[in-house]
């Protein structure tokens, strides 16, 4: 009987106590209590909130974010990740609290807000797009290479020079944990975002370059006959090498090392080989720094892993012991196989010479010696090749040299106490032969042209000769005649 009168008496209080409440279907104000991220809705219609909010949402788009990019840091606008909100359904969400569900829910719900109201998290959307944009273009301003420990040499002295730590901002991953904090932990105020980044650590210390002191490897070359454009490509190429360090099991690649041949790299046109021919080129003259650059490595008795030979010879070393780079597809590369660092100085001098001295740690034993010895496995002589012009006229005689094919040998021979004790070969070069060619204008007169020609076919130079000989004769005799006639 008494659980009876309870029931009854709650149910009296509930009605008792939603007969004060508006629960009509017309009703469109927010309870008391209810906010949208901090800003007070209580009694606004759909339309208050909806407005009060895009004010709100005004100034957000001053607000910042602070993103942290290794020791870095920077503020963005939330401008700058296009966020947009939805407003609508959290505003529905705010009308329909206390308002919903059976009478118990809604009683429940009323009274939670007259005791610690209720705090509605706007939803925001941020755009993917303008996000990786900012990424890209702004947080990755803080990338480094990392920079390995290295040495200075100056008046026969290293000195040390500590190396920076490499930073690279993961981009995708940044652009993920952008768009989550602002659509899941953003408030307002102050917001700190650390970005994940890849942090590389430099390789060496001050210990491991001391054992930088030995002279391993040294070759000279001369550029005396060089124009000035040839020679400041070859200073140029020099300055581009001198100072690298290398680590145990680093590869060194010269193209790399001196490219890009542009004017703003130090460089200007100069004769180089093309296809067997001397033309202009951006950088000519680069290969005798690769080449001097070769010799020293052999003498260090490094490990070469690539190396080739010019199309034709070059006159500053002996066959084979040249080293070409043409691009990507020529390259002269070469690792530190040398359990300890080494260090390549480079340097031209004013009477045209261009040195490369290579140090590290000597640990081969003082009575062995080596030297290099370049062997001619076979020769082709050039042969002379008789073509015409038609666009010359008769008379007209152009000598192009050519130079001799050759196969050639280098071999690397040991000496311990003076003693051969081995003949290893380094490598084998082929140079191509390149025939004289002999060009002959055979613009004008038709019966001459035609006996010209079938010297050429014959391949007679001697034939060709004399014709063009009486060609200038008749030449020389039709001036005279003219002349005695005026």
């Amino acid at each position: 009987m008494k659980r009876c009168r309870s029931g009854v008496l709650l149910s009296v209080c509930l009605l008792v106590f939603l007969s004060g409440m508006k629960v009509s279907a017309a009703e469109t104000t927010i309870l008391s209590g209810v906010s949208i991220e901090g800003v007070d809705v209580s009694g606004m219609t759909r339309d208050e909130a909806l407005s009060a909010l895009e004010n709100y949402e005004t100034g957000l788009d001053k607000e910042s974010l602070t993103l942290q990019i290794g020791e870095n840091e920077l503020e963005a606008d939330l401008s700058s990740f296009g966020v947009t909100y939805s407003n609508e359904d959290v505003v529905d969400e705010a009308l329909s609290l206390g308002r919903t569900g059976n009478i118990v829910k809604r009683y429940k719900d009323q009274k939670d807000l007259q005791y610690s109201g209720k705090d509605y998290a706007l939803g925001r959307t941020a755009d993917e797009d303008m996000v990786r944009t900012y990424v890209e273009e702004t947080c990755t301003q803080y990338d480094q290479e990392v920079q390995n420990a290295s040495l200075t040499r100056e008046n026969g002295s290293f000195t040390f020079v500590a190396g920076v730590e490499g930073l690279e901002l993961d981009v995708d991953a940044a652009v993920s944990e952008i768009i989550d904090y602002l659509e899941n932990d953003w408030t307002s105020g102050e917001n700190v975002l650390e970005l994940s980044v890849e942090v590389t650590e430099p390789e060496g210390s001050a210990e491991d370059l001391a054992y930088v002191q030995d002279l391993l490897g040294t070759y000279t070359t001369s550029f005396s006959t060089s124009s000035s454009d040839r020679c400041k490509n070859l200073e140029s190429g020099a300055a581009h090498i001198d100072g690298t360090v290398l680590y145990p099991g680093e590869e060194f690649s010269a193209y790399e090392a001196v490219a890009p041949f542009t004017e703003e790299n130090g460089y200007t046109m100069a004769g180089s080989y093309l296809n067997g021919e001397v033309v202009d080129s951006m950088g000519g003259g680069i290969c005798q720094v690769s080449t001097t650059l070769y010799n020293a490595v052999l003498r260090a008795e490094l490990e070469v892993t690539e190396r080739s030979p010019h199309s034709m010879t070059v006159h500053y070393v002996d066959l084979s012991e040249d080293a070409a780079i043409a691009g990507t597809y020529k390259d002269f590369k070469f690792v530190n196989d040398t359990d300890y660092p080494i260090y390549i100085e480079a340097y031209t001098t004013s009477d045209k010479k261009i040195t490369f001295n290579i140090y590290g740690k000597e640990t081969r034993d003082s009575n062995r010696t080596i030297e290099f010895e370049s062997v001619t496995v076979s020769t082709t002589e050039p042969t002379t090749v008789l073509v015409e012009d038609a666009s010359q006229g008769l008379g007209y005689k152009s000598v192009s040299s050519g130079s001799t094919g050759y196969v050639v040998e280098l071999y690397k021979i040991v000496y311990v106490d003076g003693v051969e004790t081995e003949r290893i070969r380094v490598n084998k070069s082929t140079y191509q032969v390149t025939n004289r060619t002999v060009t002959y204008g055979t613009a004008g007169d038709a019966t001459i042209s035609e006996n010209l020609r079938a010297a050429i076919a014959l391949q007679d130079e001697a034939l060709a000769d004399a014709n063009i000989a009486d060609i200038v004769a008749a030449n020389a005799a039709a001036a005279a005649a003219a002349a005695a006639t005026q």
